[in-house]
């Protein structure tokens, strides 16, 4: 048993011993489908994902709007309309809401999630909707400290 299997599981050195022609096949895949991956960061897509897989070229991607993502397709479809050798999956990117419609808040002594949430949506068990608009500060939704600016979504229609 190798190392390759002690690391990866049985049959690692096998697939590491053919990665040269899986690489070659990557780079042959890659320049079959330069266009459309210059396309693609033109039109500000970001990729999430660029490999070989079964033997076809996956991309993962997230595009800034539905004609971005449709002008990547008229792309790959202009280099091969069939494309037997790829695997693309391209999501549009979920717009999010205008921030003159979000509000923020800096904490106050006593407060928590829930008393903001009640506040702000009349509904204290609303107070996760707060936290995940805060990832980027908080880490808990127990925690906030005093002074902290928070934003607050607006509340849904």
């Amino acid at each position: 048993m190798g190392i390759f299997d002690r690391m990866f599981g049985r049959g690692a050195s096998t697939a590491a011993q053919q990665q040269p022609d899986a690489q070659q096949k990557f780079e042959q895949l890659k320049s079959k489908y330069h266009t459309a991956l210059t396309v693609m960061d033109q039109l500000g897509v970001r990729l999430q994902n660029l490999h070989l897989q079964d033997d076809k070229l996956f991309i993962r991607g997230v595009a800034p709007s539905q004609e971005a993502k449709e002008k990547v397709w008229d792309q790959i479809k202009l280099i091969d309309p069939n494309y037997q050798d790829l695997i693309c999956d391209i999501t549009v990117e979920e717009q999010a809401a205008p921030q003159a419609q979000m509000q923020t808040y800096t904490v106050q002594p006593g407060d928590t999630l829930s008393k903001i949430s009640k506040q702000f949506y009349g509904d204290p068990d609303e107070y996760m909707r707060i936290f995940y608009a805060n990832r980027d500060k908080l880490k808990d939704p127990d925690k906030i400290q005093v002074g902290q600016e928070l934003v607050i979504p607006p509340a849904e229609s």
